[in-house]
């Protein structure tokens, strides 16, 4: 892997040109004039993990400043200073660092995590408000790696971003890009769009995960923006450092890569407050409802009130919004923890969640009883039932909503219902049903057996009871 080195002092904005993409629009935060003037330092402690017996254990190994950690040819144009050596090699237990940590500011914990490893870490930088983090190892005064995966598919937007960003902290960008030979066998045997039909997981895998894995493999340790606000589900016990679960660093094997969140307990408001009082280049998507943002044809804006990771990979249910290179959270989202740590899931798959849509005016469904409905070729009353799985916290979101819609439409001539529709109904009501992700809502017409599928990501009262006014 290639990874380029940057100093906080180049974090002016550098004047160049001849770029090959258009310059990209100015776009800062608002600035209220906080001055700061940090000094390179050269590092006195750089220590790095190698493989230990216990999973939450990790011994610092000194850093070699002559080993040559890249894997590709170098495109750094910043020379590293000079990274003494230590001869510390206690063990360290990261469980009781994250706690220790756990209050600490992210300017702390990330020069916590650039003195502890020195050369042998970098920053994850998706090219959205994780630049944040760069801004912070800027504030810290040490020399610090940033490194991007480009999948190949990202907005033109994104590039000019990633430009914008190398100008304004006078680095190179170490970017990682997938497998030509893999790209070109996916796009070959299934189109360049298979993800709409069978699931991300696959390109995201090619385009993404391979590529990180590459990137890791150089590293002792890296750096992500993973916040627990971000997504309910996969992210809300995300702890500031831990040892990767599901990716190995240099040393190879399990628990030779540690993983720093130095954002994981701020809001994703105070980090856009943070943006904006440090003057920070941000993506011009931003301005167009974009918030989580990642390649272009699985990213589209929010609407108000809907939670920013319903903008990734629209068309598939809550439990699949990770790409894979935080795969490592996906377990949180399959059930609720028992006592002793476990997932807690019943027999048929479901899993432990309180049920959600729950009201008199509001009718629950089996598989008997909406098998019944869907043959019906004429009905007494039309019918409105969303498709749902307790546990999807787009479904959560939106119950208010449903529930309001529900007592607005007693007696008007239209039923609401639910259907369970995850664990062992999940197939049926995919092949059935129409169900593409969670929640999905059918409106069953009064003289037509065909059920017709609400198509707006709203789901705001006033829209679904427009959708409903529009069809009886």
């Amino acid at each position: 892997m290639a990874l380029s080195l940057s100093s906080s002092s180049s974090s002016s904005t550098s004047a160049v040109s001849g770029s090959s993409f258009p310059r990209p629009i100015d776009l800062r935060a608002t600035q209220i004039g906080l001055p700061f003037n940090f000094h390179d330092r050269t590092l006195a402690l750089s220590t790095a993990l190698s493989v230990s017996q216990r999973r939450h254990l990790a011994r610092p190994l000194n850093a070699d400043t002559n080993r040559n950690v890249s894997t590709v040819a170098s495109a750094a144009t910043i020379v590293a200073p000079e990274v003494l050596e230590t001869a510390d090699v206690a063990l360290e237990d990261y469980e009781q660092l994250a706690k220790d940590l756990d209050g600490a500011s992210p300017l702390a914990i990330m020069g916590k995590a650039l003195e502890k490893f020195g050369n042998d870490i970098a920053i994850a930088f998706s090219g959205a408000e994780d630049v944040a983090l760069i801004e912070y190892a800027r504030l810290t005064g040490r020399p610090f790696r940033v490194f991007s995966l480009d999948t190949g598919r990202l907005n033109p937007e994104t590039y000019q971003f990633f430009d914008a960003v190398e100008k304004q902290y006078g680095i190179r960008i170490e970017y990682m890009f997938p497998d030509a030979v893999e790209v070109q066998a996916l796009v070959r045997n299934k189109g360049l769009f298979s993800f709409y039909e069978d699931g991300h997981q696959e390109c995201c895998r090619v385009r993404k995960v391979r590529p990180l894995r590459r990137a890791l493999k150089g590293l002792r340790a890296w750096i992500t923006g993973q916040r627990k606000d971000q997504s309910p589900g996969t992210r809300s016990e995300v702890p500031v450092v831990q040892l990767d679960p599901v990716f190995e660093g240099l040393d190879g094997g399990v628990g030779s890569l540690v993983k720093w969140n130095p954002v994981a307990n701020v809001s994703g408001n105070d980090v856009w407050n943070f943006l904006r009082a440090m003057n920070v280049p941000v993506n011009t998507l931003h301005t167009q409802g974009y918030v989580s943002i990642g390649c272009e044809p699985c990213t589209r804006p929010v609407l108000p009130g809907q939670h920013e990771r319903e903008g990734r990979w629209w068309w598939e249910d809550a439990k699949a919004k990770e790409c894979g290179l935080h795969k490592g959270n996906l377990k949180q989202e399959e059930g609720s923890l028992n006592e002793n740590g476990n997932v807690g899931v019943h027999g048929n798959g479901t899993t432990t969640h309180a049920d959600v849509f729950e009201s008199q005016n509001l009718v629950g469904l089996t598989r008997a009883g909406i098998e019944n409905l869907a043959k019906l070729e004429s009905r007494k009353e039309a019918w409105l039932v969303v498709l749902y799985a307790p546990w999807c916290q787009f479904c959560q979101a939106m119950e208010g909503s449903y529930l309001e819609l529900a007592d607005k439409l007693v007696g008007s001539g239209v039923k609401v219902g639910k259907f369970r529709a995850d664990g062992e109904q999940k197939e049926y009501a995919k092949q059935q049903l129409q169900l593409g992700s969670f929640p999905t809502i059918l409106w069953f017409p009064k003289h037509s057996p065909k059920p017709i599928k609400y198509p707006s990501a709203k789901r705001d009262v006033d829209s679904l009871m427009a959708f409903v006014n529009a069809l009886r």
